[in-house]
């Protein structure tokens, strides 16, 4: 199946208030978890940057996970960012995650040197993926932890069909449009390998890590 871009921002409130009210707990959860899996022993302290927070449900489940870590959490919405905020009053999380509206690679981000870089699901909606990377590398600490994971694009239209009714049946149907555009955006892992050798980013492995997602992992080096 070949990639068809979607739009990169989620600003749309009918469309954004849909993602926040989709019932992705077990996914979302399964995805924190596999941090600790894969990366094994993330600091207990750190300063880490979330990109792409959306309605800052994952951002969320990793303050939690890591009570030790401040998060600076970016997203390009305001739709989104609006539902983060909400989330982080009703979680009592506003002094340890705070929320930035910057649209990359435009807008600067609020920092640098962070021991952790998160994001997931950002990737399939950037048009050139290389702006997610060139973002990771500009921000980074060296030898920091990167857990980067998105949606993987199926082999073709009967896989996308199955992976729909199977996770998304039943579901409002915005969101069963949404989430076969985005896995019709979505990268493969071999694209994301080249896209990480493009950057000059070594010391990052990615690994298909469900039937609909791959994972980006590792301590990040440089390739000069």
């Amino acid at each position: 199946m070949r990639r068809q871009p979607e739009p990169e921002l989620m600003d749309d409130a009918v469309q954004a208030a849909a993602y926040a009210q989709g019932d992705f707990a077990i996914a979302h959860q399964f995805l924190v978890d596999q941090a600790g899996r894969l990366l094994g022993d993330l600091p207990p302290e750190a300063r880490a940057l979330d990109l792409g927070c959306g309605p800052g449900d994952v951002t969320v489940r990793f303050a939690r996970a890591w009570p030790g870590w401040h998060i600076d959490a970016v997203d390009g919405a305001e739709a989104m960012l609006a539902l983060a905020r909400a989330r982080l009053r009703a979680e009592a999380l506003q002094a340890r995650v705070r929320l930035y509206r910057a649209v990359l690679p435009h807008d600067p981000l609020p920092g640098s040197g962070y021991q952790v870089v998160l994001s997931n699901s950002l990737l399939h909606h950037l048009h050139d993926p290389q702006v997610l990377w060139s973002a990771v590398r500009a921000v980074a600490a060296p030898a920091a932890a990167v857990y980067v994971t998105d949606l993987r694009r199926p082999a073709d239209e009967a896989e996308l069909h199955r992976l729909i009714e199977t996770y998304g049946a039943g579901g409002p149907a915005v969101l069963q449009r949404d989430f076969a555009a985005s896995l019709r955006a979505a990268f493969t892992v071999q694209e994301v390998r080249g896209q990480l050798a493009a950057a000059g980013l070594a010391g990052l492995d990615v690994l298909a890590l469900t039937d609909r997602h791959l994972a980006v992992v590792g301590c990040l080096r440089l390739a000069c």
